[in-house]
């Protein structure tokens, strides 16, 4: 059962350049889990094949769940694997830090 306080799911996106290099983030806000992760797929996948550098900002992502973590993880590979892009991880908070930790990713996302 959600928090009737919390804000519902829901992500910016915003662009811009930095030394000649697109660069598209991807604000988050809410919990990211099971019902909203699609969101974020359907969000970042189309703009990898765009290339440049694309940031999604967890700054304001209260929760992160298993299936959350998967679709970050995926969306990391299909930039690696299709090599248009960079994809990076921005602002997470120290639970999630912990999460990429324990889960043994820190160096997927840290390159």
């Amino acid at each position: 059962m959600t928090n009737p306080s919390e804000v519902p799911f829901h992500c910016e996106v915003e662009n811009s350049t930095e030394n000649g290099v697109k660069v598209t983030t991807v604000r988050c806000h809410g919990r990211l889990i099971n019902q909203t992760a699609g969101e974020v797929k359907d969000i970042v996948k189309p703009l990898i094949p765009q290339g440049g550098m694309i940031v999604i900002d967890l700054e304001d992502v209260t929760f992160l769940d298993s299936l959350g973590l998967g679709t970050l993880v995926g969306l990391k590979v299909s930039a690696i694997n299709e090599g248009y892009c960079t994809l990076k991880l921005q602002n997470l908070s120290p639970r999630i830090q912990e999460l990429v930790k324990l889960t043994s990713l820190t160096k997927l996302f840290a390159s």
